[in-house]
């Protein structure tokens, strides 16, 4: 793959681009990047729509090839937008914390009588009614994905979906997987401890630049 130098960064439900600043920062001062960030109405706007407007902000900022890291709900309106657009700008996608493969939280958020006021317009359709692994992984055939994901138990989503398993504290590991994923790898860090980890923002410029994680041998 030719060197992109163009990163698109998306925020994760109920949040904002400005989440994204930290791992902003690293990727242009360490690794020489241009990194935009893209800030879509994660609770009013529907999953399609969100994916739509990625599509249109990528292309306004005239990027003819970009990479992408989308954290939680981020992930998947990236993912929704390549599913969408096959022919969308060329790049690799890191997936942090993206509930791939559904979410025992947010299912349970969906069956409370304020269900909406928590979910919005976006989960139901890509994460409750039908995961990204459904829609979403054919992507994969022409697309390099990486996914990485946290296992330190530190989020509200811990108090509602009782994982038994490895999980970062609003997503499970087993979430995050999606069937032809280039790779995968799990981190000590909680769901928004991914925001501010160097660690997190390094592995994900691996990735971007080789395909692939940092691994010790």
């Amino acid at each position: 793959m030719t060197a992109i130098t163009d990163v698109v960064c998306t925020h994760g439900f109920w949040s904002h681009s400005a989440a994204l600043w930290l791992i902003k920062r690293r990727l242009e001062h360490e690794y020489g990047l241009r990194v935009w960030l893209f800030n879509y109405p994660s609770v009013r706007g529907t999953l399609d729509e969100n994916a739509e407007a990625l599509a249109r902000f990528i292309h306004d900022k005239g990027l003819d090839s970009t990479h992408i890291i989308g954290h939680s709900l981020g992930g998947v309106v990236a993912l929704r937008m390549l599913a969408n657009d096959a022919h969308a700008a060329p790049g690799r996608l890191v997936c942090l914390g993206s509930p791939l493969s559904g979410s025992r939280a947010a299912e349970f958020l969906g069956k409370q009588n304020i269900a909406e006021l928590f979910l919005g317009r976006s989960l139901r359709p890509g994460v409750i009614h039908a995961a990204a692994n459904e829609w979403g992984s054919h992507v994969c055939e022409h697309r390099e994905i990486g996914v990485i994901a946290g296992n330190v138990p530190f989020g509200f989503g811990r108090f509602v979906a009782d994982f038994d398993e490895a999980n970062d504290g609003t997503i499970a590991v087993e979430e995050t997987r999606l069937a032809g994923a280039r790779d995968h790898l799990v981190m000590d860090v909680s769901h928004k401890g991914m925001l501010v980890s160097p660690a997190v923002v390094d592995q994900a410029a691996a990735f971007l630049k080789r395909g692939s994680f940092l691994r010790e041998d």
